[in-house]
């Protein structure tokens, strides 16, 4: 995806599910999440495994989050990147990205055949610093 794609989709965006983030502080999908929060996102943590993250509910499932999606950042292991996408595709979301070495050629043939924008091997961080996007208001 071309910069003026990525930054069309950073600057349009509302609400982002991350999926595995981590209530360890330590992790990147724990601070990558407070970093689109303090970005001004609106991040919804989803994590079977977790009830609540820094006091917010975590949802177990992107079937479970309240509202519409608008980006699903992926931090689980590329063999799980496919049914990520099509979990996306089901409850609409208007992409996929997945963070850094998680890259899937089914995944990509299964957004390509959907038309849901899916973004691979990049760091939404590192995208959104490098941009420039302006902090959400």
């Amino acid at each position: 995806m071309d910069d003026s794609r990525l930054r069309d989709l950073l600057e349009n965006a509302r609400v982002i599910a991350v999926v595995g983030h981590s209530d360890d502080p330590a992790r990147d999908s724990y601070r990558i999440g407070r970093y689109l929060r303090d970005a001004g996102y609106v991040v919804y943590p989803v994590n079977p495994t977790l009830t609540e993250i820094d006091g917010e509910r975590c949802y177990p499932d992107l079937a479970s989050v309240p509202e519409p999606i608008d980006i699903v950042d992926v931090f689980r292991r590329a063999e799980f990147l496919p049914d990520i996408v099509r979990d996306a595709v089901r409850v609409d979301a208007g992409a996929v990205w997945g963070q850094f070495t998680v890259t899937h050629p089914e995944a990509d043939r299964i957004a390509a055949a959907t038309g849901i924008s899916l973004v691979m091997d990049r760091c939404i961080l590192v995208e959104h610093r490098r941009l420039g996007i302006p902090k959400r208001t």
